[in-house]
């Protein structure tokens, strides 16, 4: 059974305990109090008074904590608020008074009367505070769950706030990666349409993956090597015998989380800073490793170079998005670093925390390869 304290339940037991303590501490101070003065009495008859006095309030309390409900006093402190709460703190301590004095009257040979002047004089004061600690234990409650509740809420908008930033990230790198590959289906229309028709058919087998199947923030590596298999294979159909591919992937970093598409703008912006924008041939090479607690992944082109000073930030929209979305996601646990390679070529190394995820799917991810 519960006891309603305003917005607020309680268990019956665990409510009356807490007054049964409080019976029993004032039960002990007015003991202690008439052995100091010489004259005392059995402790069965200050243990009635106490009952009789404080269960009085429990029943009470109830409805103060209604009053403060319905009458509270916010700030700025406002008449209307007081003008409430003082007589109803008036009205409620009388009629705690006038129930223990009727109920002390079955147990005292003196009058209803003496007994209702006797609670008067002595307990009219403690009564009085008493309803306005209930009052201010109500107001405390309430501050406290309003304020759970704002915290919950602010922590569900900036989750929100969050996701719809991802969102608008990811719905910023796909439509530049399909205007490159258009773009690039355009131009072969003209000289090589059996490589254009391949190129479509493969574009139009990774917007079905991704679209029905990793429609997710995070993916498994394993997913999304299907996923760049499948944009590599529009890349290499585009530049055909200039670029080579190789991955090389450490078994027990397949089943690890990473952003969906997290390594197309990588690859993307490697082949075009690459064999995109230089003659010769170009090997873009793609490798993950665990270290420690974390997940490196690693894309290499051997046909480009770093400016100095350049950075992720600032090297291309495809990797700014990507240092974005790594922040969103993962905070300061990610990172993304451009680097040389000797003689020539540059990784980009990006390192995100270590965490499996399911991969249930797995099986039918690899149908998804092209042949």
């Amino acid at each position: 059974m519960q006891i309603r304290l305003g917005s607020t339940e309680i268990g019956l037991f665990r409510y009356l305990a807490l007054w049964t303590a409080v019976v029993v501490v004032f039960a002990v101070q007015r003991s202690m109090n008439d052995a100091i003065n010489g004259t005392t009495w059995p402790g069965h008859v200050y243990l009635r008074w106490s009952m009789i006095q404080w269960y009085t309030w429990a029943a009470l309390a109830p409805l103060v904590f209604r009053l403060a409900e319905r009458y509270p006093i916010q700030a700025p402190v406002r008449l209307r608020g007081l003008g409430m709460q003082l007589p109803a703190s008036v009205g409620v301590t009388l009629l705690a008074l006038v129930i223990g004095a009727f109920v002390s009257t079955a147990f005292e040979p003196s009058s209803f009367g003496q007994q209702l002047r006797y609670f008067l004089s002595m307990h009219s004061a403690t009564g009085f505070f008493t309803y306005w600690v209930l009052f201010t234990i109500r107001q405390a409650l309430h501050f406290h769950a309003e304020k759970t509740r704002r915290e919950v809420e602010a922590s569900r908008l900036a989750t929100e706030l969050a996701q719809s930033r991802l969102l608008a990230l990811k719905s910023q790198l796909q439509p530049h990666f399909l205007f490159n590959t258009l773009h690039a289906i355009v131009t072969l229309l003209d000289e090589d349409k059996a490589s254009a028709e391949q190129m479509l058919l493969r574009l139009s087998e990774l917007l079905r993956a991704f679209l029905e199947d990793y429609d997710g923030q995070e993916i498994s590596l394993r997913q999304e090597l299907v996923l760049i298999e499948l944009y590599l294979g529009i890349q290499r159909t585009r530049f055909k015998d200039r670029l080579t591919t190789q991955i090389y992937i450490a078994p027990d970093t397949l089943a690890c989380a990473v952003p969906s598409l997290i390594l197309q703008p990588v690859v993307e912006n490697a082949i075009r800073h690459g064999i995109g924008n230089r003659v010769g041939s170009d090997c873009v090479e793609i490798e993950s490793r665990r270290e420690g607690d974390r997940l490196c992944l690693e894309v290499r082109n051997r046909n480009s170079t770093l400016e100095s000073g350049a950075n992720a930030q600032g090297h291309g929209i495809g990797l700014a998005n990507t240092c974005l979305r790594l922040r969103e996601l993962y905070g300061d646990g990610a990172d993304v670093r451009l680097d040389m390679l000797w003689p020539q070529g540059v990784a980009c190394r990006i390192r995100l925390p270590f965490r499996e995820i399911e991969d249930a799917e797995a099986g039918a991810a690899q149908e998804l390869a092209p042949a």
